[in-house]
């Protein structure tokens, strides 16, 4: 049996292409910018309560904070389902050096995630002592209650100091990381940008305004997605509190879970309307500078933009990714509802501008008078179908709201706010 190139399944060719020309950079290619950019976006929401001391967010920035370390556990799943050899990711853990973009890339996740996750421990350390030693003070503990003491007891790294002094000085360190890893979030997401925008050979990707796109496209789609999975979250425990309130007897109080405050969703879409504001600006400002300067290329990347991926661009991205989102956010007699649909909107306006940057980037060929087109595998017959199709897509989706499960099993989200560091 003839084994087919990678790429060779889905690609499309039109007009004059090369033997050797595919669409290589699928579908994980585009959720892997897509992943990264919702870790930068959840972790800058999280920074306007911890940095910029926007009380109202206070609520809704612990829980973007617990979501941003989930994430990042799901955001380099998209590379390793589109290598070939996955086990040679491990290179670029071991010898990390920077000397490329893709080299620094090791240097730069693990950074930041020992930023969130010491920001996290600070802001968690006495739920964590106080959960240990709820443990530890049962006379008679089970199998799960003596893991718990080892798991907790670990967890508090023998810091049990919590007087006033020591938590203070968490408040502090929560506001130092918090503030350092603003720049460190804009740059992991900032040098995937960086790699598309330094790819001399390709015309739609070779502009120096690609990484400023991204990081402030990451940012927006962060903020919805957090703003997003806040309210549906909150719903869920709120229908699942009030079964167990019907199931419960009359003497036993079920706590009472109120729904999203619709004055925080409020706050923090005004930011997402900045930020995407921001976003539309820079994208249309890259737009029409390479049409007026109208380069060597512009008449290749005009049939790619005007007609071939009209609907890509102009209509999904443009219109229901921004426009309407912007809409839904701006007019009058904002509510709950209206959120939720536009927080979606953006969200696949942002997926939209990624699949156009890497789809659409491939989609001429290097002698100018060729297409090829991307299809989707729906249905998996291979292991590179169902990596590489809308199989791997769901599953990359699904995994952060997996991690993000057992995270907040630990830190859990919705805890007292005294048990939390400057939650008195």
């Amino acid at each position: 049996m003839e084994t087919l190139i990678h790429g060779e399944f889905w690609t499309l060719k039109e007009l004059f292409v090369l033997p050797n020309e595919y669409i290589v950079w699928s579908i994980q290619i585009v959720m892997y910018p897509f992943m990264t950019g919702l870790v930068a976006g959840a972790f800058v929401l999280s920074s306007l309560y911890h940095v910029f001391g926007v009380k109202q967010l206070k609520d809704i920035a612990r829980f973007a904070l617990v979501f941003s370390f989930s994430l990042l556990f799901a955001a380099p799943i998209p590379l390793l389902l589109h290598l070939q050899q996955p086990f040679r990711a491990l290179n670029v853990i071991l010898t990390p050096h920077f000397t490329s973009a893709i080299a620094a890339f090791s240097v730069v996740f693990f950074t930041y995630a020992a930023i969130v996750a010491g920001e996290l421990w600070f802001l968690y350390r006495k739920h964590l002592i106080e959960t240990y030693q709820m443990y530890k003070g049962k006379e008679k503990k089970s199998l799960w209650d003596s893991l718990m003491v080892i798991l907790f007891g670990a967890l508090t790294l023998g810091a049990m100091d919590l007087s006033e002094k020591a938590l203070h000085k968490d408040e502090k360190a929560i506001k130092f990381l918090a503030a350092l890893g603003i720049p460190v979030a804009a740059f992991l997401h900032g040098y995937v940008g960086f790699i598309f925008g330094s790819v001399k050979a390709n015309a739609l990707w070779m502009t120096p305004l690609m990484p400023v796109i991204f990081i402030v496209s990451a940012i927006v789609s962060g903020v919805a997605l957090c703003v997003l999975t806040y309210i549906i979250t909150l719903e869920i425990r709120k229908f699942l509190a009030a079964g167990k309130a019907k199931r419960a007897e009359a003497h036993v109080k079920i706590p009472q879970i109120d729904s999203a405050d619709l004055s925080v969703i409020q706050l923090s879409v005004r930011y997402l309307v900045i930020f995407l504001v921001f976003a539309i600006s820079l994208e249309l400002l890259d737009l029409i500078f390479r049409g007026y300067t109208a380069v060597k290329s512009w008449d290749i990347l005009r049939s790619v933009i005007y007609k071939n991926d009209f609907v890509p661009v102009f209509v999904l991205q443009y219109g229901i990714g921004d426009a309407l989102p912007l809409l839904l956010f701006l007019l009058p007699g904002f509510s709950m509802r209206r959120a939720l649909i536009g927080t979606i909107c953006v969200l696949f306006g942002v997926f939209m501008m990624r699949w156009n940057v890497v789809i659409g980037g491939q989609a001429f060929s290097l002698t100018f008078a060729g297409f090829m087109h991307y299809q989707l595998p729906i249905i998996p017959h291979d292991i590179e179908t169902l990596k590489e199709g809308l199989m791997g897509i769901i599953g990359v989706f699904i995994a952060p709201f997996c991690f993000f499960w057992v995270v907040n099993k630990i830190f859990p989200v919705f805890v007292k706010k005294a048990a939390v560091a400057g939650g008195s």
